[in-house]
């Protein structure tokens, strides 16, 4: 792969990279990268940040990330904690459509799988359903090797062929931001990842950006598309999302006031605006999915 700035540095020997790693935690800094990438988290939770949206991920999750879609998946903060014996555990795939496999998916036959992959450009997340056998591709080439690892390759591209309708990961398909503009971006998409849960003055996140508040508020909203309340607002929700399915014996007021929010009123309005429920609706949708 072509080392950037804003570029993890992969082998670049195979046509289909697969890089299967077990680390603490996951790679800290927003990146993009020419090939397209589909990871499956066999363990592993936090935040995703691709292109402009942010999401929630566990373990089983498996997604796929187009050509230079800025990205970065955030581990929850217990496995940044010294000791914490945690770890995160993922298979990767690594592919370019368009440059040496290019030649492949211009075959007739390889059509609908060609237009499959641009018209998801933006990315989608795996339907939970079909997450069990894309797996098991996935396991297969990660076995494979030379021609047997692209014969698992093209059984995988098949299996996606029945996809049918998924959200995208982000509504922003055009990536143009320099690799400089990158990086400040990922650095303030880690300042507010790391203090969501304080109060976040615009001056201070300004500061890490080395501009006035009101340049800030402009180059944040060319660069994402959201105001940067806006943002933090969502950032704070996908935690109080997390925290309500995972510790509901918390009790709503505590784990509002836990995600930096400064009032249950001010709470309950940014949640349902974000989510389009109450917090007390959400875990009740969840729990009933959970049940059915």
């Amino acid at each position: 792969m072509k080392v950037l700035p804003f570029t993890i540095a992969v082998p670049y020997d195979r046509t289909i990279i697969v890089l299967d790693e077990v680390l603490p935690y996951f790679y800290t800094h927003l990146h993009r990268h020419e090939e397209v990438q589909l990871t499956w988290i066999i363990n592993g939770e936090g935040t995703l940040i691709a292109g402009s949206n942010i999401h929630v991920f566990r373990s089983g999750d498996i997604y796929l990330l187009g050509s230079n879609m800025p990205h970065v998946f955030k581990s929850e903060p217990a496995y940044f904690e010294p000791d914490s014996g945690k770890q995160v555990h993922t298979i990767t795939l690594f592919f370019n459509p368009y440059d040496k496999l290019g030649a492949l998916f211009d075959l007739p036959e390889m059509k609908a799988n060609r237009l499959l992959l641009q018209h998801f450009k933006s990315g989608f997340k795996l339907p939970d359903h079909l997450s069990a056998g894309v797996a098991q591709h996935i396991s297969k080439i990660n076995e494979a090797e030379g021609i047997d690892r692209l014969m698992q390759f093209l059984q995988l591209i098949k299996s996606l062929g029945g996809l049918g309708r998924v959200g995208p990961l982000t509504a922003t398909v055009s990536y143009t931001t320099s690799d400089n503009e990158g990086m400040r971006i990922g650095g303030i998409y880690n300042y507010l990842l790391q203090n969501f849960d304080k109060p976040i003055a615009l001056d201070d996140v300004a500061s890490q950006a080395n501009m006035t508040a009101h340049a800030f508020c402009r180059y944040f909203k060319k660069h994402t598309k959201h105001t940067f309340i806006g943002f933090l607002n969502k950032i704070r929700v996908n935690e109080a999302c997390k925290m309500l399915l995972n510790q509901p014996d918390k009790g709503i007021s505590i784990i509002a006031y836990s995600c930096g929010f400064s009032s249950i009123t001010n709470f309950n309005r940014v949640f349902k605006s974000v989510t389009a429920k109450s917090p007390r609706a959400y875990m009740e949708k969840y729990n009933k999915s959970v049940e059915a």
